[in-house]
Formats: structure tokens, sequence, C-alpha cells
């Protein structure tokens, strides 16, 4: 029995040794061909690099032939008069409250009910004017709220 496993260990040692000149020929072989590689290999060996092996790759190209990894610059062509003023037009306005006015007890009233706020918040955002009432709304709602907060007497700007 302990003959069988002797034979087995050389044979085994017989296969890794034949394995590994084998190897050693096909390397030598590649690297005194100067194969081109192709474009599948690139990839191939580029997907199986690791983040910082991908880094010093791209630092070498910089490097080796005086390039930059950076992103285009896109040019921007010229737009019609008809474009611009399309986007100079807003879709969301912002009510200002710039002055409270003689009413104030009114203006907090009034600001509940254009914000759903409560006494105590709404009362605070009066007496820190000029404040926001309203963000983001449309040019409608904007102006009724500022129609509606000037009749009792605030001074509101739309911006």
């Amino acid at each position: 029995m302990a003959e069988k496993k002797k034979v087995s260990e050389k044979a085994t040692k017989k296969k890794t040794v034949s394995t590994k000149a084998k190897e050693k020929k096909k390397v030598g072989t590649k690297i005194t061909e100067k194969k081109r590689i192709s474009t599948k290999d690139i990839v191939k060996a580029v997907e199986e690099m690791s983040v910082m092996e991908l880094s010093d790759l791209v630092k070498t190209f910089e490097e080796k032939f005086g390039i930059t990894a950076t992103a285009p610059i896109t040019i921007s062509t010229p737009v019609g008069k008809e474009e611009v003023k399309k986007e100079e037009e807003k879709v969301e306005f912002n009510v200002v409250l710039a002055n409270v006015g003689e009413k104030k007890i009114q203006v907090i009233k009034e600001v509940r009910a254009l914000t759903k706020l409560g006494l105590k918040e709404a009362k605070s955002l009066v007496d820190n004017a000029p404040e926001v009432v309203l963000k983001g709304v449309s040019k409608e709602d904007a102006e009724n709220a500022k129609k509606k907060l000037e009749e009792v007497g605030a001074t509101v700007e739309i911006k």
C-alpha cells in the first residue's frame, strides 16, 4: 500500500511538473510572437481589473499619451427668441410679506387661511416680515394671495 502511495505521488508530481512546463512554453511563445491583442481581449482584461488597477491604467494613459480623462464640454447652440421667452417665464412663484401694515391681527388671520399654519407659526411669520408666506405656487395662486393680503392692509411682493 505504501508503494502505491509513492507511485501515485510521483505521478502527481510529474503531471504538475509537465503542466507547468507546458504553461511556460505557452507564455514564452506569446511573448516572442508579439501577437496583436483584440479589442475583446482588452475589454475582458478591463472587466477583470479592480478599481485601483483601473485608476493606475488611466494615469498611465494620461502620462504616456499626454491626455486627460475629463468629461467633454458641450457647446450649446444658439436659441431662438421664442425659446428664450419660454425659458424666462417663471412657473413657480414665492409670495413675500414685505410689511404688515396697521391691521396685524387681520394679516395673521389671512396668513393662517392661506398657509394652514397654526396661530403661533402665523404670528411668528408676520412678526418677522419680510418673510416668504407661500413658496413655489402658481402665478394665479400667488396673485390671489397677494390680493387677499393687500385687502387687509399688508404690503406683498411676488418673486
